[in-house]
């Protein structure tokens, strides 16, 4: 079984902990489809596993102003921290940079008849969002992100 990302049970590899600061060699997240829809709500599980979206202006976090890091909904994974997160206008959560490139994997998205670059959480293969180049300084990147997707632990 895999997760969607390439990855096999038993494959080792590393996540950056953005709560120690150490990248740890974990095993990849993988479920059937019946556990995730057990473990989900409705809406978790038509974004994270179903590659669905949510309405702009609807989700929990695209206007969230806490300290914290934001986590992969599915696995815990920690993907963005508030410090990156700015308003896009977009009505969904934008971050300049996930917390490390180990974090998150990304590939092309042909589902609405053009090309775009979806965002994957590199332990479970959720998705979480898109990947576009019109973003702030300093990366000029937006990753715009379904609140359903990601969680929030706050710190301090």
């Amino acid at each position: 079984m895999n997760t969607g990302t390439g990855r096999k049970t038993g494959d080792r590899i590393p996540i950056y902990n953005a709560r120690t600061g150490n990248v740890d060699q974990v095993t990849p997240v993988i479920r059937t489809d019946a556990e995730w829809q057990a473990l989900l709500t409705p809406e978790q599980y038509q974004v994270a596993r179903k590659q669905g979206t949510e309405y702009a202006f609807t989700g929990r976090f695209h206007n969230w102003k806490e300290h914290g890091i934001y986590a992969c909904v599915c696995c815990g994974t920690d993907l963005f921290l508030s410090d990156t997160k700015f308003d896009s206008g977009t009505g969904w959560p934008s971050f300049y940079a996930p917390v490390s490139g180990l974090n998150v994997l990304t590939r092309t998205d042909t589902s609405l008849g053009m090309p775009r670059i979806e965002v994957l959480c590199a332990r479970c293969g959720a998705h979480l969002g898109h990947l576009f180049d019109d973003g702030p300084p300093p990366s000029g990147k937006r990753y715009c992100m379904n609140s359903a997707a990601i969680d929030f632990v706050k710190t301090p």
